[in-house]
């Protein structure tokens, strides 16, 4: 049982940052857009349609967090330094993204409108590269000397990283796009739909350009994803990317609402699992094992009992807010 517990622990924050990337994801994706949508009751459509659940969303990053501090302290103390910068970056962005949010609905002068639209804008923007940039900082590997980090404070900046940051926001930005085509109706959805056909072929091309290079990065990368037995495991994952392709466009050209959005998902969620393949059972490539990241037996069991109550929980009122505020978002109509 013993050395069960951090892989169910791997997988419960496995699920809490697919969670995070996915939901908040298409939020951020929305304010990534106010660069491209100008129209003032466009923007209030846009932000009504995210209005309930945004800020529930980020529960799901809080619980990763605060997994990998309680169940991989060794991993958090070796990452935080590491991408320190990156983490703190998303962490500013996000605290000015949410002050802007509420304060967008509450100015009452044109120039205070202006000011919070670009703090929404650049606080999502801003978020979603750091993001990327932390991931990729990750995935090319961390210096660890005596169980610490030893390298140096820009070593997470990269060309690799640097890719990974602008991967990430044009898919937060495809996401958004297709959510408001699902939520959206009129000329806003029909300009979303031509945002995507545009994002959705840029989005394709950075995941080919990161899948390409990543095995480049580390030799067990490499022996995963082009040798036998791991080419069983990889090889669908382009497949499947292929497929859902197919049905993003067809989505698009048959003017579906919801298709190019679960597409779309459908690509997220086969790009974590190919990071997962990467990776494991490296929590911190390139040496450091979620075994012996983990922290004593009793602690992942006590703090296990707890999740097992609290995630269905968070599930559970996720999925109500969703039911409750499902459809269509017209002028008008909003939440503050």
């Amino acid at each position: 049982m013993a050395d069960a517990l951090p892989l169910i622990w791997a997988g419960l924050l496995a699920f809490a940052i697919l969670a995070y990337v996915v939901l908040d994801g298409f939020d951020l994706g929305v304010g990534i857009l106010f660069l491209v949508e100008h129209d003032e009751e466009d923007r209030d459509v846009m932000m009504n349609t995210v209005a309930p659940v945004w800020d529930g969303n980020e529960t799901w990053l809080v619980l990763g967090g605060g997994g990998l501090f309680a169940v991989f302290p060794l991993a958090y103390a070796v990452v935080m330094p590491a991408l320190y910068a990156a983490i703190i970056g998303m962490l500013l962005a996000l605290v000015l993204r949410g002050v802007a949010f509420e304060f967008r609905f509450k100015t009452r002068t044109r120039l205070g409108r202006r000011l919070w639209n670009f703090a929404f804008t650049v606080g999502s923007l801003l978020a979603a590269f750091c993001q990327g940039l932390a991931l990729g900082g990750l995935v090319q590997g961390v210096h660890i000397a005596n169980r610490a980090y030893a390298g140096g404070w820009w070593d997470w900046v990269t060309g690799f990283t640097i890719l990974c940051g602008l991967a990430v926001a044009a898919g937060y930005a495809l996401l958004g796009a297709t959510w408001l085509i699902w939520r959206t109706e009129g000329e806003l959805q029909a300009r979303c739909r031509r945002h995507a056909r545009a994002l959705g072929v840029a989005v394709l091309a950075l995941i080919v350009v990161v899948s390409l290079w990543t095995p480049m990065l580390n030799p067990r990368f490499m022996a995963r994803w082009f040798a036998w037995p791991g080419i069983a495991l990889t090889s669908p994952v382009p497949i499947l990317v292929a497929l859902l392709a197919w049905a993003f466009w067809h989505g698009l050209s048959r003017r579906h609402d919801a298709t190019p959005f679960f597409a779309v998902l459908g690509w997220f969620v086969l790009c974590f699992a190919g990071l997962g393949i990467s990776l494991f059972p490296y929590i911190v490539p390139p040496d450091l094992t979620i075994w012996q990241a983990a922290a004593p037996p009793m602690s992942q069991g006590f703090l296990l009992i707890g999740a097992l109550v609290l995630v269905p929980i968070i599930l559970a009122y996720t999925g109500y807010a969703y039911w409750v505020f499902r459809g269509k978002v017209r002028p008008g109509m909003h939440y503050h």
